[in-house]
């Protein structure tokens, strides 16, 4: 069986190099979230942004205001509980996992029809 005719010896290292080097699996960092600084204790102008505002929320939970205000979300949760004790807010659901609140809807009167009005002043 005659030789094989082709590529000389340097010529099949040289390719056999760039092959290794082009088949390298480059891999992705995936996604990366930034380290969140929230705060640990109330400071006076958050403790102050809690008792106005956080009453006036249609939906309350411990990730929203922890969002919202920059806290953790057992101080969170901690605060939540005392403005329920207050009744500045109220229980709508509680789980192992979640508590959710919600705001304290005062009723209004009911209002009497105008014609009633008009018959009790003549």
């Amino acid at each position: 069986m005659p030789p094989k005719e082709g590529q000389t010896k340097k010529a099949k290292m040289a390719a056999a190099n760039n092959a290794s080097k082009r088949a390298t699996k480059k891999w992705s960092k995936g996604q990366t979230r930034e380290a969140l600084q929230n705060a640990v204790m109330f400071d006076k102008d958050t403790l102050d942004k809690l008792r106005n505002e956080v009453p006036k929320y249609k939906l309350i939970t411990p990730a929203i205001i922890s969002d919202r205000l920059k806290i953790t979300v057992s101080l969170a949760s901690a605060a939540l509980k005392q403005l329920c004790r207050e009744k500045q807010i109220r229980l709508v659901s509680c789980s192992s996992k979640h508590r959710v609140y919600s705001r304290i809807v005062v009723a209004a009167p009911p209002q009497e029809a105008p014609a009633a009005n008009a018959a009790k002043s003549s």
